[in-house]
Protein backbone atom coordinates (compact mmCIF):
# COMPACT_ATOMS: atom_id res chain seq x y z
CA UNK A 1 0.00 0.00 0.00
CA UNK A 2 1.30 3.04 -0.89
CA UNK A 3 0.16 4.40 2.95
CA UNK A 4 3.20 5.53 4.62
CA UNK A 5 4.12 6.08 3.59
CA UNK A 6 6.37 10.01 -4.94
CA UNK A 7 6.58 15.37 -7.04
CA UNK A 8 6.92 16.94 -10.17
CA UNK A 9 9.96 16.12 -12.28
CA UNK A 10 10.76 17.33 -15.96
CA UNK A 11 7.93 15.77 -18.37
CA UNK A 12 10.37 13.90 -20.30
CA UNK A 13 11.09 11.73 -17.62
CA UNK A 14 7.49 10.17 -17.71
CA UNK A 15 8.55 8.06 -20.34
CA UNK A 16 11.95 7.10 -19.45
CA UNK A 17 11.61 3.04 -18.58
CA UNK A 18 14.21 1.03 -16.16
CA UNK A 19 15.99 -0.29 -19.01
CA UNK A 20 16.84 2.63 -20.32
CA UNK A 21 17.10 5.06 -17.30
CA UNK A 22 21.12 6.52 -17.42
CA UNK A 23 21.49 8.78 -14.47
CA UNK A 24 20.52 8.21 -11.13
CA UNK A 25 17.65 10.30 -10.68
CA UNK A 26 16.21 8.88 -14.07
CA UNK A 27 16.96 5.20 -12.73
CA UNK A 28 15.25 5.87 -8.99
CA UNK A 29 12.33 7.83 -10.96
CA UNK A 30 11.56 5.15 -13.77
CA UNK A 31 11.44 2.99 -10.40
CA UNK A 32 8.99 5.13 -8.51
CA UNK A 33 6.80 4.73 -11.49
CA UNK A 34 6.72 0.75 -12.09
CA UNK A 35 5.72 0.54 -8.34
CA UNK A 36 2.77 3.25 -8.85
CA UNK A 37 2.05 1.49 -11.91
CA UNK A 38 2.05 -2.44 -10.18
CA UNK A 39 -0.43 -0.94 -7.66
CA UNK A 40 -2.64 1.71 -9.63
CA UNK A 41 -6.02 -0.93 -10.73
CA UNK A 42 -7.20 -2.16 -7.12
CA UNK A 43 -10.44 0.13 -7.22
CA UNK A 44 -11.28 0.39 -3.69
CA UNK A 45 -11.08 -1.80 -0.13
CA UNK A 46 -11.85 -2.07 3.44
CA UNK A 47 -9.79 -3.43 6.10
CA UNK A 48 -9.47 -3.10 10.00
CA UNK A 49 -6.12 -2.49 11.31
CA UNK A 50 -5.04 -2.17 15.29
CA UNK A 51 -2.77 0.14 16.48
CA UNK A 52 -0.29 -0.76 19.17
CA UNK A 53 1.57 2.15 20.90
CA UNK A 54 4.95 2.15 22.68
CA UNK A 55 6.72 4.80 24.71
CA UNK A 56 10.02 4.92 26.25
CA UNK A 57 9.52 3.14 28.79
CA UNK A 58 7.71 0.43 27.11
CA UNK A 59 4.03 0.57 28.53
CA UNK A 60 1.93 0.20 25.67
CA UNK A 61 -1.73 1.35 24.46
CA UNK A 62 -3.57 0.25 21.51
CA UNK A 63 -6.27 1.57 19.13
CA UNK A 64 -8.57 -0.33 16.81
CA UNK A 65 -9.66 1.68 13.55
CA UNK A 66 -11.55 0.83 10.47
CA UNK A 67 -10.61 2.27 7.00
CA UNK A 68 -11.88 2.24 3.82
CA UNK A 69 -9.85 3.39 0.19
CA UNK A 70 -10.85 4.86 -3.14
CA UNK A 71 -8.74 4.82 -5.84
CA UNK A 72 -9.26 8.09 -7.76
CA UNK A 73 -8.95 8.48 -11.71
CA UNK A 74 -5.83 10.95 -12.41
CA UNK A 75 -5.62 11.80 -8.76
CA UNK A 76 -4.70 10.34 -5.06
CA UNK A 77 -6.55 8.12 -3.17
CA UNK A 78 -9.32 9.39 -0.90
CA UNK A 79 -9.31 7.53 2.80
CA UNK A 80 -11.39 7.07 5.64
CA UNK A 81 -10.26 6.34 9.33
CA UNK A 82 -12.64 5.54 12.12
CA UNK A 83 -11.71 4.58 15.56
CA UNK A 84 -13.59 2.20 17.42
CA UNK A 85 -11.82 1.15 20.44
CA UNK A 86 -10.30 2.28 23.57
CA UNK A 87 -13.52 4.27 24.19
CA UNK A 88 -11.56 7.59 24.81
CA UNK A 89 -10.89 7.71 20.67
CA UNK A 90 -14.34 6.23 19.50
CA UNK A 91 -15.95 7.98 16.98
CA UNK A 92 -12.69 10.06 15.90
CA UNK A 93 -12.21 10.21 11.83
CA UNK A 94 -10.07 11.19 9.48
CA UNK A 95 -10.95 11.82 6.27
CA UNK A 96 -8.02 11.74 3.48
CA UNK A 97 -8.05 13.36 0.31
CA UNK A 98 -4.90 12.78 -1.72
CA UNK A 99 -3.10 15.35 -4.06
CA UNK A 100 -1.02 13.87 -7.13
CA UNK A 101 0.05 17.83 -6.85
CA UNK A 102 -0.18 20.43 -4.33
CA UNK A 103 -1.29 20.35 -0.85
CA UNK A 104 -3.33 16.97 0.71
CA UNK A 105 -7.00 18.11 2.14
CA UNK A 106 -7.49 16.34 5.60
CA UNK A 107 -9.71 16.90 8.02
CA UNK A 108 -10.33 15.09 11.70
CA UNK A 109 -13.29 14.60 13.51
CA UNK A 110 -13.29 15.03 17.19
CA UNK A 111 -16.59 13.13 18.99
CA UNK A 112 -15.47 15.17 22.11
CA UNK A 113 -15.99 18.63 20.52
CA UNK A 114 -18.42 17.24 18.21
CA UNK A 115 -16.49 19.22 15.36
CA UNK A 116 -14.44 18.79 12.18
CA UNK A 117 -10.66 20.23 12.17
CA UNK A 118 -9.17 20.35 9.37
CA UNK A 119 -6.21 19.54 9.64
CA UNK A 120 -3.39 22.69 8.22
CA UNK A 121 -0.95 22.31 5.40
CA UNK A 122 1.31 23.57 8.03
CA UNK A 123 0.64 20.69 10.36
CA UNK A 124 1.24 17.50 8.33
CA UNK A 125 4.12 16.50 10.26
CA UNK A 126 2.56 16.32 12.95
CA UNK A 127 1.85 12.51 14.95
CA UNK A 128 -1.38 11.00 13.81
CA UNK A 129 -3.35 10.32 17.22
CA UNK A 130 -0.28 9.99 19.41
CA UNK A 131 1.56 7.48 16.92
CA UNK A 132 4.98 7.78 15.72
CA UNK A 133 3.11 7.92 11.81
CA UNK A 134 2.97 11.83 10.96
CA UNK A 135 -0.32 12.80 9.02
CA UNK A 136 1.90 13.14 5.58
CA UNK A 137 2.67 9.36 6.14
CA UNK A 138 -0.74 8.04 5.96
CA UNK A 139 -1.65 9.73 2.84
CA UNK A 140 -1.33 7.65 -0.68
CA UNK A 141 2.43 8.10 -1.45
CA UNK A 142 1.95 9.56 -5.11
CA UNK A 143 5.00 9.44 -7.76
CA UNK A 144 3.78 13.39 -8.16
CA UNK A 145 4.99 14.26 -4.54
CA UNK A 146 8.81 13.28 -5.03
CA UNK A 147 12.13 13.86 -6.89
CA UNK A 148 14.26 10.39 -6.82
CA UNK A 149 17.75 9.04 -6.74
CA UNK A 150 18.76 5.89 -7.29
CA UNK A 151 21.66 5.02 -4.91
CA UNK A 152 22.61 1.09 -5.03
CA UNK A 153 21.10 -2.13 -5.47
CA UNK A 154 21.53 -4.41 -2.67
CA UNK A 155 20.00 -7.44 -0.68
CA UNK A 156 17.55 -6.85 2.51
CA UNK A 157 16.71 -9.82 4.78
CA UNK A 158 17.44 -12.27 1.95
CA UNK A 159 15.33 -10.06 -0.96
CA UNK A 160 17.47 -8.31 -4.20
CA UNK A 161 16.15 -4.64 -3.33
CA UNK A 162 16.62 -1.12 -5.62
CA UNK A 163 17.45 1.54 -2.86
CA UNK A 164 16.80 5.13 -3.31
CA UNK A 165 16.06 8.30 -2.40
CA UNK A 166 12.56 10.25 -2.78
CA UNK A 167 13.11 13.88 -1.59
CA UNK A 168 9.48 15.53 -0.66
CA UNK A 169 8.62 18.20 -2.91
CA UNK A 170 5.50 19.98 -0.96
CA UNK A 171 6.00 22.74 1.76
CA UNK A 172 6.01 21.47 5.08
CA UNK A 173 7.08 18.10 4.84
CA UNK A 174 8.45 16.95 8.07
CA UNK A 175 11.16 15.72 6.27
CA UNK A 176 14.40 16.41 3.60
CA UNK A 177 14.63 12.64 2.29
CA UNK A 178 13.42 9.03 2.45
CA UNK A 179 15.93 6.33 1.62
CA UNK A 180 13.60 3.39 0.26
CA UNK A 181 14.16 -0.50 -0.15
CA UNK A 182 12.02 -1.60 -2.72
CA UNK A 183 12.31 -5.64 -3.66
CA UNK A 184 13.03 -6.30 -7.07
CA UNK A 185 10.67 -9.30 -7.40
CA UNK A 186 7.16 -7.57 -6.34
CA UNK A 187 8.31 -4.10 -6.06
CA UNK A 188 7.24 -4.45 -2.05
CA UNK A 189 8.83 -1.67 0.04
CA UNK A 190 10.59 -3.10 2.86
CA UNK A 191 11.42 -0.49 4.49
CA UNK A 192 11.92 3.51 4.67
CA UNK A 193 14.36 5.23 6.71
CA UNK A 194 13.20 9.39 7.32
CA UNK A 195 15.06 11.71 7.82
CA UNK A 196 14.35 15.03 9.65
CA UNK A 197 15.02 18.81 8.54
CA UNK A 198 18.19 18.68 10.38
CA UNK A 199 19.18 15.53 7.75
CA UNK A 200 19.06 13.68 11.20
CA UNK A 201 18.07 10.25 11.09
CA UNK A 202 14.06 10.82 12.44
CA UNK A 203 12.49 6.91 12.19
CA UNK A 204 12.22 3.58 10.42
CA UNK A 205 9.50 2.01 9.10
CA UNK A 206 10.01 -1.96 8.50
CA UNK A 207 6.94 -3.27 6.53
CA UNK A 208 6.30 -7.24 6.61
CA UNK A 209 4.27 -10.28 5.98
CA UNK A 210 3.02 -9.29 2.71
CA UNK A 211 0.05 -11.14 1.04
CA UNK A 212 -0.99 -11.21 -2.56
CA UNK A 213 -4.81 -10.08 -3.56
CA UNK A 214 -6.41 -10.53 -6.49
CA UNK A 215 -2.94 -11.44 -8.06
CA UNK A 216 -1.12 -8.75 -8.47
CA UNK A 217 -1.57 -6.68 -5.17
CA UNK A 218 1.16 -7.13 -2.50
CA UNK A 219 0.12 -5.25 0.73
CA UNK A 220 1.86 -6.03 3.79
CA UNK A 221 0.33 -7.04 7.57
CA UNK A 222 2.57 -5.63 9.43
CA UNK A 223 4.08 -1.97 9.66
CA UNK A 224 6.53 -0.99 12.43
CA UNK A 225 7.73 2.61 12.77
CA UNK A 226 10.45 3.12 15.19
CA UNK A 227 11.40 6.67 16.25
CA UNK A 228 15.35 6.93 16.93
CA UNK A 229 14.99 9.84 18.45
CA UNK A 230 12.48 9.54 21.17
CA UNK A 231 12.25 5.92 21.71
CA UNK A 232 8.74 5.23 21.01
CA UNK A 233 7.15 3.26 17.95
CA UNK A 234 3.95 2.23 16.86
CA UNK A 235 3.54 -1.11 15.34
CA UNK A 236 0.22 -1.54 12.47
CA UNK A 237 -1.61 -4.71 12.39
CA UNK A 238 -4.10 -4.70 9.21
CA UNK A 239 -6.52 -7.56 8.52
CA UNK A 240 -9.86 -8.38 6.69
CA UNK A 241 -8.75 -6.53 3.66
CA UNK A 242 -11.92 -7.06 0.58
CA UNK A 243 -11.61 -5.05 -2.51
CA UNK A 244 -13.73 -3.81 -5.32
CA UNK A 245 -16.49 -2.89 -2.90
CA UNK A 246 -18.42 -0.37 -5.22
CA UNK A 247 -17.17 2.37 -3.11
CA UNK A 248 -17.62 6.18 -4.15
CA UNK A 249 -16.79 9.14 -3.76
CA UNK A 250 -20.02 10.13 -1.87
CA UNK A 251 -18.98 7.99 0.51
CA UNK A 252 -15.72 10.18 1.35
CA UNK A 253 -17.90 13.27 2.23
CA UNK A 254 -16.37 15.79 4.40
CA UNK A 255 -19.99 16.42 5.88
CA UNK A 256 -20.92 13.16 6.52
CA UNK A 257 -17.80 12.93 9.21
CA UNK A 258 -19.91 13.60 12.29
CA UNK A 259 -22.13 10.53 11.74
CA UNK A 260 -19.78 7.94 11.03
CA UNK A 261 -20.42 4.33 12.97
Amino acid sequence: MKHFFYFLFIAVFYNVSLSTAETPEEKGLAIAQEDDNRDNGFQDFTASMVMVLKNRQGEESSRNIRNKTLEVENDGDKSLSIFERPRDVKGTALLNFTHKTGTDDQWLYLPALKRVKRISSANKSGSFMGSEFAYEDITSQEVEKYNYKWIRDEEYQGDKCFVFERYPTYKNSGYTRQVVWLDHKDYKILQIKFYDRKDALLKTLTQSNFKKYLGQYWYPETMYMENHQTGKSTLITWKDYKFRNGLRSKDFNKSSLKRVR
